[in-house]
């Protein structure tokens, strides 16, 4: 596959829609595209569990040759928000988009880069090991799909995964990656009118402006975060306001950290209300787990080996966020993120580099064949 081709399909599929939970035709352009190298997806039935309107698709290529792992390859189909209509724009080597959308790199540059490796494979007539392919829905919303994958599906488990959902520079992969929980707290005072008798009303938004600012958020240090994100309470300016909800997060690359970050959270809240005789209900989920995969394990040789080949550095990176990575590993499946090319991700500012897409497509590639 040449810069154009690469760029023709991309600019192609981005403007076809994909929100999380409605991936349904976009799906079935990616089948038909897999199709056309006589190969067959399966659904795997997800869509109705997660409230979606089509599951996983999953695609096995059989090996063409001995002395190969079996490789998965995966990134997800749904783009972030709500935009849609996205129209794409080609600048010498960058591609965004024309409006105030995002332009959908995240993830189509990866699906992009796999679809033309299969291209490749089959024009070229390749050697390679068994493949399984997967592209998951509603990965946005935090990691839905690969959460609801049906794993049995891919038994026996692949060897090795590499998710195409990483940065913009060609050789860089994520080989670790945080713990993550969701907090969602309620804080519940007593209403009164705010002109006629405040005093006899507990400010549920002041206790948690409080507890708030109290709390340690932003960056913690080098491997942990914590924020609040949504807030949402009273009914008009008149009331003091009963009930304030609001919801948070904390990451942390050490477990540990994490649930003494998720308790002082916690406690802040809960010791704001009690001291304003107010109550607070709190509930805690674990997002996903981290992972941390080390420079001599078979992926990341693998990658790094596959990267020198087609003359990149590689360069392994810790990452900050959550993806379908943290799922795989969980399940048993040693999975790093590999760079697409894109860059700045769910921002109006989005863009795609053209040479770094094409760069990755070769080095992935190059994973994909590599006889070691």
């Amino acid at each position: 596959m040449n810069r154009d081709a690469l760029v023709s399909l991309f600019c192609e599929l981005v403007q076809i829609d994909s929100l999380s939970k409605h991936e349904a035709a976009f799906a079935n352009v990616i089948k038909n595209k897999l199709a056309s190298l006589d190969l067959d997806t399966t659904d795997d039935g997800a869509g109705p569990r997660i409230g979606g309107d089509c599951g996983n698709l999953i695609c096995r290529i059989p090996a063409t040759a001995d002395g190969f792992p079996v490789i998965m390859l995966n990134t997800h189909l749904d783009t972030v928000g709500d935009d849609t209509g996205i129209q794409p724009v080609v600048e010498d080597d960058e591609i965004h988009s024309a409006g105030d959308t995002i332009l959908g790199a995240d993830a189509k540059a990866g699906i992009v880069i796999i679809l033309s490796a299969l291209q490749a494979l089959d024009d070229q007539k390749l050697p390679h090991g068994e493949l399984v392919v997967v592209f998951t829905v509603a990965e946005e919303p935090g990691l839905v799909g690969a959460q609801h994958l049906d794993y049995e599906m891919l038994e026996p488990l692949p060897q090795m995964a590499y998710i195409l959902d990483g940065g913009v520079t060609p050789g860089e992969m994520t080989t670790r990656a945080p713990y993550a929980d969701k907090i969602s707290f309620e804080v519940r005072g007593k209403a009164a009118h705010a002109g006629v008798e405040p005093e006899a009303g507990i400010n549920a938004i002041k206790i948690a402006a409080q507890a708030i600012s109290e709390m340690k958020l932003g960056r913690l240090d080098e491997e942990s975060t914590a924020n609040i994100g949504t807030i949402q309470g009273g009914s008009a300016t008149n009331i003091v306001p009963k009930v304030t909800t609001f919801e948070g997060e904390a990451r942390s690359h050490q477990e540990e950290k994490l649930s003494r970050q998720t308790r002082d959270m916690c406690q802040k809240v809960e010791e704001a209300a009690a001291q304003a005789g107010a109550e607070a209900k709190i509930t805690t989920e674990r997002s996903y787990n981290g992972f941390a995969l080390e420079p001599d394990d078979a992926v990341v040789q693998r990658g790094i080996a596959a990267a020198e080949q087609v003359g990149l550095e590689p360069d392994l990176h810790k990452g900050g966020g959550g993806s379908d990575a943290n799922i795989f590993n969980e399940h048993g499946i040693p999975s790093v993120i590999i760079a697409t090319g894109a860059h700045k991700p769910h921002t109006p500012d989005e863009l795609l580099r053209i040479p770094s897409m094409v760069k990755c497509y070769e080095w992935l590639l190059a994973i994909i064949t590599l006889q070691q």
